[in-house]
Parts: structure tokens; sequence; C-alpha cells
């Protein structure tokens, strides 16, 4: 059977273009497992413009289901992000570092 992880990216996105926490992240993350994901996806970024790195320690409080940290493994940032926080599962992305999406 397939699975649904919400990857809530775009939610920081928002967030951070309005400034403050409006989208609030870790409500998202929550309403998503409530309404049936079985997971929440980030892909933090070197220069933050989506999750930022400290959002990573409050999501992992809240989400119960299957916790997805997506991220370019030639980063040592990134390896130290996963290192410390143990997520459920890391996809490795090895994008290029000027690389938009």
């Amino acid at each position: 059977m397939s699975k649904l992880s919400v990857n809530i990216n775009k939610f920081a996105t928002l967030r951070n273009a309005r400034g403050g926490n409006n989208p609030n992240l870790m409500q998202i993350a929550i309403d998503c497992e409530r309404f049936g994901a079985d997971g929440i996806t980030v892909h933090p970024r070197p220069d933050e413009r989506h999750i930022r790195y400290e959002d990573i320690a409050m999501l992992k409080e809240v989400v119960h289901t299957e916790f997805n940290i997506e991220g370019n493994p030639k980063e040592q940032k990134f390896i130290d992000l996963v290192l410390a926080h143990k997520p459920t599962q890391v996809t490795l992305v090895p994008d290029a570092g000027n690389q938009l999406t």
C-alpha cells in the first residue's frame, strides 16, 4: 500500500516571506498527521529559504509518524543535522550548490 509523506517546505517558504510564525509549521505537521499523513518530509537548504535548521528540533518533538529529512550529503551542516536529530528516514539529494529546486 502506498503511504503519504507531506513535504511542508512550501509552508515554510510562506512563513519566511511573511515573517513571524504564520503559518505555524508545528501545527501544520500535527494537522497533516491528524488528517492521515503517514509522515512529514522537510528539505532544509543551506540558505534556509524553506525549512530552517532550527525548525528540525521542534518538528522532531511533534512528528509522531515517519520524519524524513532530505538534503545534500556533500554538506557537512546537513550531515551534522541528521546525526543530531536522528530522523526516521534520510533522503540523500546530491544537488548542485546553486540549484534552485
